[in-house]
């Protein structure tokens, strides 16, 4: 077996020298031929391309964190490979709606000898979409926090703050095939996955596999709809959050709005086009695991 292992080394503010040693011997005692690349932030699509054309891998690794396994898996999808996660970020969100191992040994256990499951993938606006996309109050707060450079559960609870002092309503109509929606809202998410990186679950009912994704809107403030994504859940009530299936969707707003996809901020727009890719990377998953 051959695997391309790329790492970030500065993902979660965490020294990776043990776990790249710990791979090394994994791959080494499992007698594994391991192409292991460090990644830079600067041309690692490239870089990752050039590693799979010339190494041919069987399958590819990320470890790191959320934005590092979305530049692993949309090279995955175009060259049709197996994707495998190592968690090594701060928040590890696709790793634990997953529910991969945050262990090291393990993780590489499911690497080595974990079975392929096929799941769904939005592509937002030309983009691919892992996880979550939205607009509005969420894409605002990360903006403000990479922004402002803040780190850690102080710092989320700042951009919070922040956020709800200044968070304005949004004018916005949604369309699907056979319906239009005129809402007016604080917020509007795009869930191929259940849960934020934070561990909020914004789409309790969401499915990677279910071949299509959730449109949450969120129509007002509400701390106690903010408590239940953090706590047991609780249904929403659809007053204040609503939930449609869809797969496919077009939405447009009066004014720009706050926008992000899969936790990286991508300016304020008018107009969203997404559509669901059902079964479009395969990822590798423990064999016990039946989610």
């Amino acid at each position: 077996m051959k695997l391309l292992v790329a790492v970030n080394p500065v993902s979660g503010g965490i020294d990776k020298t043990e776990s790249i040693a710990q791979i090394r011997a994994f791959c080494e005692q499992k007698t594994i031929d391991l192409d292991l690349v460090m990644l830079t932030g600067k041309s690692d699509h490239a870089l990752i391309r050039e590693h799979v054309r010339t190494g041919k891998p069987d399958r590819l690794v990320a470890m790191g964190g959320d934005g590092t396994i979305k530049d692993l898996a949309e090279v995955a999808i175009d060259e049709n490979l197996p994707l495998g996660i190592l968690p090594g970020g701060s928040a590890n969100g696709m790793a634990r709606e997953l529910s991969l191992p945050a262990d090291l040994a393990e993780a590489l256990e499911v690497v080595a000898t974990g079975r392929e499951q096929p799941i769904d993938v939005l592509n937002v606006n030309g983009e691919v979409c892992l996880h979550l996309s939205d607009i509005g109050l969420n894409a605002q707060l990360i903006k403000y926090y990479k922004q402002n450079n803040w780190r850690g559960m102080f710092g989320y609870a700042r951009g919070v703050a922040r956020v709800l002092m200044r968070r304005r309503v949004l004018d916005v109509t949604i369309c699907t095939p056979h319906q239009e929606f005129h809402r007016q809202g604080i917020m509007v998410a795009l869930a191929n996955a259940r849960m934020y990186g934070t561990g909020a679950v914004i789409n309790p009912d969401g499915d990677m596999s279910d071949g299509r994704f959730e449109v949450v809107l969120l129509r007002q403030f509400s701390w106690t709809e903010f408590l239940k994504m953090f706590w047991q859940f609780q249904p929403y009530d659809p007053h204040k959050t609503e939930i449609i299936a869809a797969k496919s969707i077009h939405i447009e707003t009066k004014r720009k709005a706050y926008f992000q996809v899969d936790g990286e901020y991508r300016g304020r727009i008018t107009k969203i086009d997404a559509e669901v890719m059902p079964g479009a990377l395969r990822v590798l998953l423990p064999i016990t695991n039946t989610n």
